[in-house]
Formats: C-alpha cells, sequence, structure tokens
C-alpha cells in the first residue's frame, strides 16, 4: 500500500485537518502547477515538497502570509508559512517533476519515490512531497485538471467529471480521515459499470486501462464487484461508493481507499484476476478502511493475505492450502539469522526478509488463531474487529481485545509470543513409546519455550487419526490413553509457525535472495556475460562476489550463463549435472541444489540460473525475483511455463516399546 507509513501513531481525532488541492499537470512537459487551500490552523503549517515543487506565495485569510524555506532532507524541501491572520491557509506552488522512471523494478517501486511524470504515465504517491500535508490525518478534495488525452484519479468519491475542448476535469473527494494522497494519471480509456447493493447506493465500478487492454476491462469490473460482494458478507459493508482498477506503467501493486493501482503487465497475467485482485480488494477493509497502528507493527498485510491469497488456496484444495504454508515456512527458514525480526517489529514489505515475517508468519498466526478459537468464533471476532475499528487507527492489542471479547478466552501469551519473539519455535518428538495404557509421545523444544497447541500424526497401519496436543515446556510427555500406533508425525499439515527440519526443507530460490554473502559464478562470454551479471543484480538482495571457476568454500553460490557453459562448468568442477527432468525444455532453466560434489571444498548451496542466449537471461530480468519460493523452474522467454519444489515430506517416527 502506498504511502502509509509517515504519520500513523495515534487515534483519529475528531477535529480532523481538510485540505483542498487544484492540480494542473501537462504530462509532456511534466510541469506541475497547483494551489492547495488548508482550512485554518492554529500558528504556522510546516510540511515538505520534493524538490522539484517550490512554493511560489501563499495567504491567509485573504492576507500575504510569509513564506521561508527551514533546511532540506535528501530531496525534501522542509516549508514553514508564518501567519497571523484568520481563515483558510491559500497555498501557490509548482515545478517540473522528475521523468517517470521505467528502469524501476518491483523492489524499487518498493522504496521511497519521487512524483513522477510523462505522456505514458504519471504517478504521485503519498510521500513523495507533492502537496502540502496538513496533519498527520485529514480530510480532502482535488481537482484535476489535465491535457483531454489524459485521465487522472485520487481515492475518493467522483464528485464530478468533463472533458471540454482541450482538457480533461475531474474532482474527487475523501471524507474519512486519511493518511495522505497518491495521484495517478496516464493515456487511460475509462469503462464504468453499477453494481447494486442492498440498503446502499449502486456502487461505482472503474478500470482505467491502457490501449490494448480494452478486453481485460469487464472481466476485472465483474470480479471487482464479486470481490467487493464476498468481503462484504464475511466483514461488514463495503466502505466506499467506488472500486477502480488502475493500469500502472510501472510494476507496482498498491492498494488505496477506493482503488488498486497495479502494474500494466501484471493485469495482462491470467491468473491475477482470482489472486492480486481479491487481495487489493480487501485492503478496503484492512489497511483503508481499520488503519494499523503502524508505531506498534502492521496486521493488515497478514490478515489480508489470510483472508485474500490463502483463503483462495483453501478454496482450491488442502493441498494447495498446505503447500502455501509450507512456502511460508520454507522463505522463514531460508532466512539469515540476523533478518529474523519479530512481527510487531514489521512495517512495511521492502525486502523479502521483511516478507516472510510480515505476510508468511503475520498470516500463519491467523491459521493458528482460527485453529484454536474455531471458525464461528474466529468469524464473530474479525466482524467485532471491523465494526469497532473501523476508520480508527487499530494495533495489535486492539485486534487481541476483540477477539478475546468474542472467544471469551485470555489470548494474552498467544498473541505476545508470535509478536514479540523473533523466529520460532525448533521442535522435535524425542521418542515415541508404547505403553500398557497406550502412546507416550515425548515433545522436545528450545527453552525457553513455546505454549504450543501442537498436532499429531497417529498411524496404525493404514489408519492416520490426528491428535492436538498442548506443550508448554521444553521437554513435555504426552500420554494419549488407548491409542494404539506405528509411528507418529509432527504436524504433518504444517499448521504451527516453527523452524523446520531438514527434512522437510529442500533449497528455494529465497536462500539465495535473500542470503547476506553470496557468491556468482558467469559461465558466458560477451554480451552474455553482461546479461548474467545484470540477472545476478536483480535477483540478490545483497551484491554478489564473482568468483573463479572451482574456488572453493564460501557462502551460496549462484551459477548463471549459457547452457553449453553451464553444462561444462558443473561437469569441471564435480557438481550434479543439469536435472535429467528439466533438460531441453524452454529458453531458461532454474533449479537448486544443495550438494557440491568436489572433494576438497566444503558443501555449499547452489542455484543455476541457465538459458539459451543472451536474450533469454534478458527476459528473466522481471519475473525471476517473484518466485522466491520455488526449487526449480521452466521459462519460455518471460514467461514461467513450469515451476515445483522438490520433495519433503517430513520424519515418521517409529513406535517402541516403553522398555526397550
Amino acid at each position: 500500500m502506498a504511502g502509509l507509513l509517515l504519520f500513523w501513531s495515534a487515534v483519529l481525532s475528531a477535529a480532523t485537518p481538510r485540505v483542498e488541492v487544484r492540480v494542473d499537470l501537462d504530462p509532456a512537459t511534466r510541469r506541475l502547477s497547483a494551489v492547495a487551500v488548508v482550512a485554518a490552523t492554529a500558528g504556522d503549517l510546516r510540511f515538505e515538497l520534493h524538490e522539484s515543487l517550490a512554493v511560489t506565495a501563499a495567504t491567509a485569510g485573504g492576507a500575504a502570509a510569509r513564506v521561508a524555506q527551514e533546511g532540506r532532507d535528501g530531496p525534501y524541501r522542509s516549508w514553514r508559512i508564518a501567519t497571523q491572520a484568520r481563515g483558510p491557509l491559500r497555498i501557490e506552488y509548482g515545478g517540473v517533476l522528475p521523468l517517470l522512471d521505467r528502469r524501476l523494478d518491483h523492489r524499487g517501486v518498493l522504496r521511497a519515490l519521487p512524483p513522477m511524470a510523462s505522456p505514458e504515465g504519471s504517478f504521485l504517491p503519498d510521500g513523495a512531497g507533492w502537496y502540502p500535508r496538513p496533519g498527520r490525518f485529514f480530510s480532502y478534495r482535488v481537482d484535476l485538471n489535465l491535457p483531454a488525452d489524459q485521465r487522472g484519479l485520487v481515492a475518493g468519491r467522483l464528485m464530478a467529471e468533463e472533458t471540454t475542448g482541450e482538457r480533461y476535469k475531474a474532482s474527487f473527494a475523501f471524507e474519512h480521515p486519511a493518511d495522505g494522497i497518491d495521484l495517478m494519471v496516464g493515456p487511460y480509456a475509462i469503462r464504468e459499470k453499477r453494481a447494486e447493493r442492498p440498503g446502499a447506493e449502486p456502487l461505482r465500478l472503474r478500470t482505467y486501462f491502457f490501449a490494448g487492454m480494452e478486453g481485460l476491462a469487464e472481466g476485472y469490473l465483474e470480479d471487482s464487484a464479486r470481490y467487493i460482494r464476498r468481503y462484504s458478507e464475511e466483514i461488514g459493508p463495503y466502505p466506499y461508493s467506488e472500486f477502480s482498477v488502475v493500469a500502472s506503467p510501472l510494476p507496482t501493486g498498491f492498494g488505496m481507499p477506493t482503488l488498486t493501482y497495479l502494474g500494466a503487465e501484471v493485469l495482462r497475467l491470467p491468473f491475477i484476476r482470482a489472486t492480486s485482485l481479491g487481495h487489493e480488494v480487501l485492503h478496503n477493509w484492512w489497511g483503508n478502511g481499520v488503519y494499523p497502528d503502524y508505531a506498534k507493527g502492521n496486521w493488515s498485510e497478514g490478515l489480508t493475505t489470510f483472508m485474500a491469497d490463502y483463503a483462495y488456496k483453501e478454496a482450491e484444495s488442502p493441498g494447495a492450502a498446505r503447500e502455501m504454508r509450507l512456502s511460508w515456512l520454507r522463505d522463514f527458514a531460508a532466512l539469515p539469522e540476523t533478518d529474523r525480526q519479530t512481527l510487531a517489529g514489521f512495517r512495511s514489505r521492502t525486502h523479502g526478509a521483511a516478507a516472510a515475517v510480515g505476510y508468511g508468519k503475520s498470516a500463519m498466526l491467523f491459521v493458528m488463531l482460527r485453529d484454536l478459537l474455531g471458525a464461528e468464533v474466529f468469524r464473530a471476532g474479525i466482524r467485532r474487529f471491523w465494526a469497532e475499528r473501523r476508520f480508527r487507527a487499530a494495533s495489535w492489542d486492539d485486534l487481541r481485545t476483540d477477539f478475546e471479547k468474542a472467544s471469551g478466552l485470555d489470548l494474552r501469551q498467544f498473541f505476545d509470543q508470535w509478536l514479540n519473539r523473533a523466529g520460532g519455535p525448533r521442535l522435535r518428538i524425542a521418542e515415541a513409546l508404547r505403553t500398557p495404557k497406550g502412546l507416550r509421545v515425548v515433545l522436545e523444544q528450545g527453552d525457553p519455550a513455546y505454549a504450543l497447541r501442537v498436532p499429531l500424526e497417529i498411524s496404525s497401519g493404514a489408519e492416520t487419526t490426528v491428535h492436538w496436543a498442548m506443550v508448554t515446556g521444553a521437554r513435555e510427555t504426552v500420554d494419549l490413553a488407548q491409542v494404539r500406533a506405528d509411528a507418529v508425525r509432527l504436524d504433518p499439515d504444517l499448521r504451527l509457525w516453527r523452524r523446520l527440519d531438514a527434512a522437510q526443507l529442500p533449497p528455494i530460490l529465497r536462500q539465495w535472495i535473500v542470503a547476506p554473502a553470496p557468491r556468482l559464478v558467469v559461465a558466458a562470454d560477451g554480451e552474455a556475460a553482461e546479461a548474467a551479471r545484470t540477472l545476478a543484480g536483480r535477483l540478490l538482495e545483497a551484491a554478489p562476489r564473482e568468483v573463479l571457476a572451482g574456488e572453493p568454500g564460501g557462502g551460496p553460490l549462484l551459477v548463471v550463463g549459457l547452457h553449453d557453459q553451464v553444462d561444462a562448468w558443473l561437469a569441471r568442477s564435480g557438481h550434479p549435472a543439469r536435472p535429467p527432468a528439466l533438460a531441453g525444455r524452454g529458453s531458461a532453466q532454474v533449479w537448486t541444489d544443495w550438494r557440491d560434489g568436489t572433494a576438497n571444498s566444503p558443501a555449499a548451496p547452489v542455484a543455476v540460473v541457465s538459458a539459451r542466449d543472451a536474450g533469454a537471461l534478458r527476459d528473466l530480468l522481471r519475473p525471476l525475483p517473484h518466485y522466491g519460493s520455488q526449487s526449480w523452474l521452466v521459462f519460455e522467454g518471460t514467461r514461467a511455463v513450469e515451476k515445483g519444489v522438490w520433495p519433503a515430506p517430513g520424519r515418521r517416527v517409529q513406535v517402541r516399546p516403553a522398555n526397550d
């Protein structure tokens, strides 16, 4: 979500300030001229603008106000408007915006962006200093004046819209407390559909798509309406009058109130309507309807992941849901110890390590909470949280309080251990014994111990059953009376957040992506070698150290090159050959393998990217970083045509007689 980090820390005040902004933007010249009117304030108004913009005049109640520039912080300048007069403060400002940077990848757009403009698309995100912010939370109105071939919007209700002569004009208002304003402009074709709602005005649904995307609009409109109906029934009525899907020239994936801003290339992918669209719609409840109190952590990404991405997998099949839980745990296991932050410390996804905690661990917390409370009580807690916190900032403590009221349980220990402890428990079956009274299972975990509700799969012949056991100590005995068993498996369905053992941890690309000291072998020459280095820089979060073939030891090793030279390097260095199942397929193949066949170097994890030519390597620049949870992939151009994770079923512990 764009611009949510800057000013959250307190419950909204009843005296929410207001700003009205009139924007004239010419994307061809990138010139922005604007007038902002801020309701009467007590004392001076201080705000930041991007260095490309400057205040040219200011008045208060019709009288001139004193304008001062008071330093800068990076690309942002601090301004102060001083006045003794009463009445609205009118600020005139403008300048030439930076050019839209089409080189930005998905990681680049997650970092602080400047306001950017071009005829192919303009994005002025909140936090980029393109308007005077009147306070932490505020309501607003924005009036847009654009060339006739451009369309634009901000989050809020569309109040007016017209095209006259050579200009397009539109006005938007947001009357709820807002945390910022994001402005999107482009050469859009608008499609609109109205959806009836019981007891409320019809919902205005829109797509703002580029040329060539016309055939996608109807499907996005229908699915937007479907998701809004779904979550209105699950949580409570949709809180806004409209929802728009807006194409971005950048690889963005942002959700703002009343809209989502998704990269045009992403919108063209056939699976996005069944996955990411619902996630962004749901953010209108979690994140843009109830606001995270960021000073105390961000619960909204995990809850949205749980109720959208994970819920869709549950609807698909139990196996698909388990695979998603496994991907969260594998992503977590791939993190270096130093990157395992607490969930309470998560604010936003700026890199893969943060996402493994803020999305994966957070979503798993809700899986475990629903298992503990039961589906009906959990749903009652969700609906209470929405009813109590709508359009207010809420913390993890607030969420816990509402689930306690719905369940009648004290959940402080549950939330405390998952929020405030980094990492997770390392749990194992120390022994499984057959006793005269039944089955005895001894469980061990690290100290200090977690309080865990542990599922145990009991196998007896061809039959399996699951028993849940409460474990609170570092070593604890669980006695199951009148239970006969041949073998026991710990949490086979992966319903606990924990550190998996090696039997459940095949290598995945995330281990290389987040490695603090990766090494790189370039198995290519000339143009292909340069493409290989560029791809490695895009894939890995830390700059790799390029090593010579056969150099021993070190951290995770990434090999990137062309098919023949990759095969020669693998043979020369003693590593296992290309997996037979991948050989000869697609324009590029990617695989991981922990084994190192050299006799005189310590084992180190190895990942390989092998391509047909330099162009096939360049085709991977955008898509490959998105597949960190996979062990192997086959690409045809930019499209992953097959992917998978090496199998790892986990360990069964055989039951032995107690007197052995």
